[in-house]
């Protein structure tokens, strides 16, 4: 299985993408791990919320596939403890799955297309957090979820 995190903009803050580069560095020993970047939107003063949505939502759209398993993270979305996310993603393995895409939105979240779209809704936290900064949790989150399965000692409970 491959799971990829799908993030409209770029992450420009340095320790942010250092961060991320490692846990990706050292997911790549348990399964393949890739993040893609859906530019901004261009013009965005010159569109209300709504409109914004749905232009990245297009986006998104155009990013997955049919036989893709689509999870947004959304602060609706169920949360899990660090124990079940990792059942959770051996689950989707099990299902044999071929790739799990997690989707990060923008500023305004996801167009009710996209929600239409989504197979899952998964929360990291009742918080808010910068979008930039979701993308190294997550990545940190999908790694020690890898090392859970395997009953490496990186995570205590």
């Amino acid at each position: 299985m491959e799971i990829e995190l799908l993030t409209v903009g770029k992450t420009t803050i340095r320790f942010v993408i250092d961060g991320i580069e490692e846990y990706t560095r050292r997911l790549k020993h348990y399964i393949p791990y890739s993040i893609r970047t859906i530019p901004d939107i261009k013009n965005t003063s010159k569109m209300d919320q709504a409109k914004q949505k749905e232009e990245e939502g297009k986006k998104i759209l155009e990013a997955v596939s049919n036989s893709d398993y689509v999870v947004l993270l959304d602060e609706h979305g169920k949360q899990y403890g660090s124990m079940e996310f990792s059942a959770f993603i051996e689950k989707q393995m099990v299902a044999g799955r071929r790739k799990v895409i997690f989707v990060v939105g923008g500023p305004y979240g996801f167009s009710k297309a996209v929600y239409d779209r989504a197979d899952s809704l998964l929360s990291l936290s009742k918080m808010t957090f910068n979008h930039e900064m979701v993308r190294l949790f997550f990545t940190e989150q999908v790694y020690r979820a890898m090392t859970i399965m395997r009953g490496e000692p990186y995570h205590h409970e």
